[in-house]
């Protein structure tokens, strides 16, 4: 059996993606500027999860609308359990969404080679949660305020 990309020595963050083109996402966070749970795949990513451990949500989408990319970052607050019968599995999070201005274009990102190889560019359908290294999200945060 090959071992699991992800393991707990090489997190650095979870990302969880949202498609802005599919779910007004700018509109929501307008409203709503913090996320406190989202759907995440069943799964032994999933099971990983812990309160305590950094998340970084993704907004996607067709690329000339929105300066897609980094929109949030923030915490897991619990495990990601399932949901009612039926129903997908959601994780909590204490999550702001940045500030417009604020927020990181995925072509700044993907132009960073310390980021260009991140998971989310690689496999941009899979299902949530990505992740990040501990030096993509080290590299990440020299972008973020403070």
């Amino acid at each position: 059996m090959t071992e699991p990309l992800v393991r707990l020595d090489n997190l650095g963050a979870w990302l969880i993606k949202g498609n802005a083109d599919a779910v007004d996402l700018a509109a929501r966070f307008a409203r709503e500027p913090l996320v406190t749970s989202w759907c995440v795949r069943p799964g032994y990513r999933a099971r990983l999860m812990r309160a305590g451990q950094p998340v970084v949500f993704w907004a996607s989408g067709s690329r000339a609308r929105l300066p897609y990319g980094v929109w949030g970052l923030g915490w897991v607050t619990g495990p990601a359990e399932a949901g009612p019968p039926g129903q997908q599995w959601s994780v909590p999070l204490e999550l702001p969404i940045l500030l417009e201005p604020d927020r990181l274009p995925r072509q700044a990102l993907r132009a960073d080679g310390r980021l260009a190889a991140l998971e989310v560019f690689r496999q941009p359908q899979a299902a949530n949660p990505s992740y990040l290294t501990v030096a993509q999200f080290a590299a990440l945060r020299t972008y973020l305020p403070v």
